[in-house]
């Protein structure tokens, strides 16, 4: 276990310079390319944590002459605020890690997908996007990045929903497979990642692989943004180095009374005070996609799992009953219990649909409301009762 260890990578170093490490990057193959990424260890910082290198590679197999590069920046999530940091303080990066990208997989388009209530970014981000084109230009790259707009979707954060709302269609998820490196936007081989994944390889680029398995653990390598609010006194975004443990977190942004923590957002896991010492943030222990919310003792656990619910509730598309059906339900069964109309034994029974619902939906929101669900319920059971 590490003790938190801060460190300025993302925001940090050659933000002034004109595409200097893009341009030396983009004079490497695509097989160098893909390789360093690779060797680097890199997961995919939106928290599902599949290999960038392996994504890259796949997708650079495949035989479709037309390929697209797409950055995920709709950054839905409750309590994550960290890519629109990202996109406000070094947009160059993220196009640059874009590029490369292109480069390594044979592709001469990417998307930018924004978050809706990311539109006042959209004239810098336009000022930037020029100055990204002119400057591939004259790296005798062909490359160009189109930004999609968002409309508030919290689905749409879904990777195939994702390319319905590019392609013009309502955002409602595929079925999988075939998996986007086969078929992705516009049924060609895509290259999907999130903002700071990207930005964290135009780090390797610039680093060097060596430099940047330093930091973190050999299942979590490298540093992470921490999107950190709740009962903290520094609420805010850090860059911290992967591998520490809950409790060494709670030491560093805690108030001193912290009862629980919330890794991942409202689709993450919620951990107690007793399992802080024995909690790794990292892909050994609980991944996150940056969200961290803290609270302590005057927080009704029951009131936040209720929140969560009520959310997932809001958000699913309705495609599938599971999402669909199960989202009400668990939220009246949960009101029930709360009100004594239904017996604490009737908890299990909403469990068992929470797991239900884990195998069955069809996408990432059903299949994760029962990692909050059941990781609330299990640790505070007597916040839902009384």
């Amino acid at each position: 276990m590490k003790n938190v260890k801060r460190v300025d990578i993302i925001f940090g170093a050659y933000t002034q310079e004109k595409y200097k490490v893009l341009e030396q990057a983009l004079k490497k193959s695509s097989d160098q390319i893909i390789s360093e990424v690779i060797e680097s260890g890199l997961k995919g910082r939106g928290g599902a944590g599949f290999p960038t290198g392996l994504k890259w590679k796949y997708t650079a197999q495949e035989k479709e002459l037309v390929k697209y590069v797409v950055c995920n920046a709709d950054e839905g999530e409750p309590g994550t605020f960290k890519d629109r940091e990202i996109l406000t303080r070094v947009p160059r990066k993220v196009f640059s890690g874009m590029a490369m990208c292109g480069k390594a997989i044979g592709a001469k388009k990417g998307y930018l997908y924004l978050r809706g209530e990311y539109l006042y970014m959209l004239p810098e981000l336009m000022e930037e996007l020029e100055l990204f084109h002119n400057s591939v230009k004259e790296f005798n790259f062909d490359f160009k990045i189109e930004i999609a707009m968002g409309s508030g979707a919290y689905i749409c954060g879904e990777e195939s929903a994702l390319f319905e709302s590019i392609e013009g269609k309502r955002g409602e998820p595929r079925n999988k497979p075939p998996y986007p490196t086969v078929s992705g936007v516009f049924g060609k081989p895509t290259v999907i990642n999130n903002v700071e994944t990207f930005v964290n390889t135009m780090m390797i680029m610039r680093l060097g692989v060596d430099e940047f398995k330093k930091l973190g653990t050999s299942d979590s390598r490298g540093s992470k943004l921490f999107s950190v609010s709740g009962d903290t006194p520094i609420a805010g975004i850090y860059e911290i180095e992967l591998g520490m443990s809950l409790q060494d977190f709670v030491d560093e942004f805690g108030d001193g009374d912290t009862k629980a923590v919330q890794v991942g957002g409202a689709s993450g896991f919620c951990v107690p005070r007793k399992k802080f010492k024995d909690t790794i943030i990292g892909f050994e222990g609980v991944p996150t996609g940056g969200s961290m919310m803290l609270f302590n003792s005057s927080r009704s656990m029951y009131n936040v799992l209720k929140n969560y619910v009520e959310f997932f509730e809001e958000e699913s598309c309705g495609q599938c009953t599971p999402c669909r059906v199960g989202c009400q339900q668990l939220k009246k069964g949960i009101e029930a219990v709360k009100k004594g109309e239904k017996s604490a034994a009737y908890l299990v029974t909403l469990q068992k649909l929470a797991d239900t619902m884990k195998i069955s939906s069809k996408c990432g929101l059903g299949q994760s409301v029962a990692n909050s669900f059941s990781s609330i319920v299990d640790n505070f059971k007597e916040e839902m009762i009384y």
